[in-house]
């Protein structure tokens, strides 16, 4: 069944899952207040632009995805198109660290609302969303939801008390991975490798490395040490990572971040 799906912003998570809804034969709506943006997205993904007042009469489910704060003006302005309607599109919030009753505190509670936290990998298929919903949004809407975003990634399940938590990881989990990507690659160059053979060979062994832990399920620990021989090459470069403090580091990182998650959401 084709569906009509909106989407209010067009930046580069909310072009990337357009895209991807598009692959799904359904029909694509593109808002932005740059409209040279939106057409350039519904270009890409077969939709059409159109203003967001027609969208809440048109669409089935509504993206919002424009910056968090943002969201409240954008919420007041469907709010007051809303009055005119019969009924309402699903909303898929992702705002970063703005919660489903902050949303519904505007629009009403009794507006189905989807809050989504999906991942820059999206963009090629290979993404992490998480996603939670309140009471009005239904199993119909979840499974829907799922079946127009498959193209985007893996789609989680999660509560929404978990989601800033989950979302210090997979959010921005893929920032630290290209960190670690480029340390690896700069380690090679100073071992005398090119930077173009050092980077691909990060890229492919961290890819790799995902995933063995993914279609293995065995505990990342166990896999290293499969990895470690005695007295070997490996084990050595382990040690050197033990000594700088490179788990403690990633801790650090993932809880740095969820900790600013809480603090703007404030």
């Amino acid at each position: 069944m084709s569906l009509k799906i909106g989407f209010i912003g067009a930046g580069n998570m909310g072009g990337a899952l357009a895209i991807a809804a598009g692959k799904e034969n359904n029909e694509i709506f593109v808002f932005d207040k740059c409209e040279e943006k939106a057409n350039n997205i519904a270009e890409k993904c077969g939709g059409k632009f159109l203003d967001t007042k027609a969208m809440l009469s048109k669409c089935d489910y509504v993206f919002l995805g424009v910056k968090p704060h943002v969201l409240p003006k954008v919420l007041e302005e469907i709010k007051d198109n809303l009055k005119a309607e019969d009924s309402s599109p699903v909303f898929i919030s992702m705002a970063a660290g703005v919660g489903i009753e902050k949303i519904t505190k505007i629009l009403g509670d009794n507006i189905p609302v989807i809050r989504i936290m999906p991942n820059l990998p999206v963009m090629i298929g290979k993404g992490v969303i998480l996603i939670c919903r309140n009471n009005v949004a239904t199993d119909e809407n979840i499974k829907e939801f799922k079946e127009f975003m498959k193209n985007a990634g893996t789609i989680i399940d999660i509560e929404e008390k978990n989601i800033d938590a989950a979302s210090a990881i997979s959010g921005c989990g893929p920032a630290f991975a290209y960190m670690f990507c480029e340390a690896l690659a700069d380690g090679g160059v100073n071992c005398g490798l090119t930077f173009d053979t050092a980077i691909t060979l990060a890229a492919a062994t961290m890819e790799g490395a995902a995933g063995m832990v993914l279609n293995t399920k065995k505990h990342p620990g166990k896999l290293r040490a499969d990895v470690c021989s005695p007295g070997g090459t490996t084990i050595e470069g382990v040690h050197a990572l033990e000594e700088q403090g490179f788990r403690g580091a990633a801790m650090d990182a993932v809880i740095s971040s969820y900790k600013r998650t809480k603090e703007l959401a404030k």
